[in-house]
């Protein structure tokens, strides 16, 4: 039952055709069943909370990312240095969808601290894909999209600072919603980069989406960049008439450089999305952007990134909180927690990092960064002038086999493997949808619209979603 769609679990949940008692324990069933083989959870829940509310989502099983603040309930980041950490305050997410009545089943695997794309870099070891073990889920919400694509909780709670909701849900095969910044409190998240962070949801419909984000979406006097709650109720407006609205893609991303027939196909299957759009009455044109602005994307995200994170997570020392391991004084005590506590990924993103914090480097890095970002975002606000909204293929490939995976920067698929991040520079609702297969792995498109027109995004993603017709889809892995 836990590998249908909110509507169908609320039906037999108000018929009395099953308890959340029952959809509880069939999610935690499913979760240790596929855990040696997938490693989507930290942690596996075995005592249900019982929580009384009338909302969509009562008594209907979750997974929540655990780099997310749960009171009382082990939150390790995935990190070593945070292996044992019990946090003493609930993240304001979690708090609404407690107060809602949805039930929390388990803590998913990230990235290490969410920094990486990979899955990989966990503490407890890496994610696999459900579709086929031997390619990774992508990240850092690895754990999250998994449990998602597995079919043990019809919605999962991730972070998104670069493309770590859109990513893995692509290459999951479900769909992954960023919201547009500050729509969705971030009090509670362990921050990667402030200025870039953002929460939002798996499932495996746009719909199901919706009735997540109307929950958890509004203002939180916790958390200072979130924005006044738009009341709209996103469910609501799914189905409103979408012809006449114009979509663009970019030209310059969808150049293939190296000949791949991977590549050709994914084209393809988008090119075919396109005309199904198309007969929505939805206009669709290719405009050209900057080059030099789609090239400088991915090393300006880096710099910024690496610096924010370097500042956020300074706190990560051994004596306030964490894992410690002892040292001669306060100084050794740091050193020592620190090597030993983080994975040559993080240390290697830190010491970048504090290098690009430097006083000597800080104008030509830090702030030359938010230069490039600025530029783009500017770009992007120009088209949306005349756009309703941005379409293009989510990935250049299907999900990379583990040997192929890298976080490092790649000059093939320069710009298509990094253009997710434009919706972070510029804080703009962004939603992954299944379009298809290739070579028996799912593909996906992604729809980016204004920022504060989540209720757009939405409703372009629900009506695109039902002429594609992979709504619901779990993977195939028995």
């Amino acid at each position: 039952m836990t590998d249908k769609l909110i509507d169908d679990m609320r039906l037999a949940l108000d018929k009395k055709e099953v308890t959340s008692g029952e959809l509880f324990n069939e999610a935690i069933l499913k979760a240790k069943k596929y855990q040696n083989d997938y490693n989507s959870f930290v942690t596996i829940l075995d005592k249900k909370e019982e929580v009384q509310s009338e909302t969509i989502l009562s008594g209907i099983p979750y997974a929540l990312k655990d780099n997310i603040s749960t009171k009382g309930l082990l939150t390790t980041a995935s990190s070593n240095i945070l292996k044992d950490y019990i946090p003493l305050y609930d993240a304001t997410v979690y708090e609404k969808l407690k107060k809602a009545g949805a039930v929390l089943m388990g803590k998913t695997v990230l990235d290490e601290l969410a920094m990486g794309g990979t899955g990989t870099t966990g503490h407890t070891g890496i994610v696999r894909n459900p579709w086929n073990k031997e390619r990774m889920i992508g990240g850092s919400s690895a754990g999250s999209a998994a449990a998602v694509a597995l079919g043990i909780v019809p919605f999962a709670i991730g972070s998104d600072t670069g493309d770590s909701i859109r990513k893995p849900a692509g290459y999951g095969g479900v769909v992954g919603y960023k919201p547009t910044y500050g729509r969705v409190s971030r009090y509670g998240l362990f921050a990667f980069a402030s200025s870039l962070d953002h929460v939002g949801v798996f499932a495996r419909s746009v719909r199901d989406v919706s009735y997540v984000m109307d929950i958890i979406k509004g203002h939180d006097d916790k958390d200072m960049t979130s924005l006044p709650d738009d009341n709209i109720k996103y469910s609501d407006v799914l189905d409103r008439d979408i012809r006449g609205k114009k979509l663009f893609y970019i030209k310059e991303a969808l150049e293939n450089y190296s000949g791949s027939t991977e590549f050709e196909e994914i084209i393809n299957n988008f090119k075919d999305t396109l005309e199904k759009c198309k007969k929505l009455g939805i206009e669709v044109e290719e405009v050209s952007f900057r080059k030099d602005l789609l090239e400088a994307m991915y090393p300006s995200y880096m710099c910024i990134s690496c610096a924010e994170a370097t500042s956020n997570n300074s706190n990560l020392t051994g004596i306030p909180f964490g894992t410690r391991i002892e040292g001669k004084n306060v100084d050794d005590i740091m050193m020592k927690t620190r090597t030993n506590g983080f994975s040559e990924l993080i240390k290697r993103r830190f010491v970048l990092g504090s290098y690009i914090l430097q006083k000597e480097n800080q104008d030509k890095l830090f702030l030359n960064a938010g230069r490039v970002r600025r530029l783009i975002v500017n770009e992007m606000n120009k088209l949306f002038e005349t756009y309703d909204g941005l379409i293009m293929p989510n990935a250049p490939s299907i999900a990379p086999f583990f040997d192929d995976a890298s976080d490092r920067l790649s000059d093939e698929y320069l710009i298509l493997g990094n253009h997710l991040v434009i919706g972070n520079f510029g804080g703009y609702p962004s939603i992954t949808i299944p379009s298809g297969f290739v070579k028996g792995m799912p593909v996906s498109i992604n729809i980016t619209g204004r920022v504060k027109e989540d209720d757009f995004v939405l409703n372009m993603a629900n009506k695109i979603e039902e002429v594609l017709g992979y709504k619901g889809q779990v993977s195939t892995n028995e």
